[in-house]
Parts: C-alpha cells; structure tokens; sequence
C-alpha cells in the first residue's frame, strides 16, 4: 500500500506541475517552466522511494503500470475539479481499457 500511497502523491505534484499553468496562460512561459520544476522536485522525493520500497514485491512493469493508472486517475480528478473540463464517454472507455490492459500486466503474478 506505501507504494500506491507514494506514487498517488508523486503523481498529484507532476499533474500539477505539467497542467496547474494552463489556468495562467498570462503569466510569462519562462516563469511557467519555473514554476513547473520547483513543484516537479517533490514528486522525485515521492516516485524514487516508491519505486525503490514496491520493486520486489512488483516488478518494474507492474509498478509503471500501477503508475500509470494512478495518473490517469490523478488527471480525471485534476482536469474536472481545476479545468473545470468534463471527463467524456470516449475518454472513460479509453481509460477503462488502459485499465484492462493493467489487469493483464499482473495476471500471473
């Protein structure tokens, strides 16, 4: 669970540090860049301890894999709650099969 609860943070700075400035499109892009890496540093501080403490207990697919559905969850969250954009019935089902796809990653396990 310490793997899930690291990558979830991890990918809540990096949603915000790769979408957060579309609200400021006023503000220089230079600044935005700024900006972006300084709240980008934590989210190192969370996926390098999060890889190194689930590597073992999943292997490097699984936890990109589990990476990955974390950060389209992030996203959705991100995009209805601060864009103020409408997650649609072709980016559900887009999601839903990425999620499938997780699933076959760790059948076997």
């Amino acid at each position: 669970m310490l793997t899930v609860v690291l990558l979830t943070l991890s990918n809540v700075f990096m949603t915000v540090a790769w979408y957060g400035h579309l609200k400021f499109r006023e503000t220089a892009l230079w600044q935005a860049v700024l900006v972006s890496w300084l709240i980008a540093l934590p989210e190192y501080c969370f996926q390098v301890p999060a890889n190194r403490f689930g590597h073992g207990r999943f292997n490097a697919a699984q936890l990109k894999t589990i990476q990955e559905v974390v950060s389209l969850t992030v996203f959705c969250v991100f995009s209805a709650t601060y864009l103020g954009e409408r997650v649609t019935w072709n980016h559900a089902a887009g999601f839903a099969l990425i999620v499938m796809g997780a699933y076959l990653v760790f059948m076997g396990r």
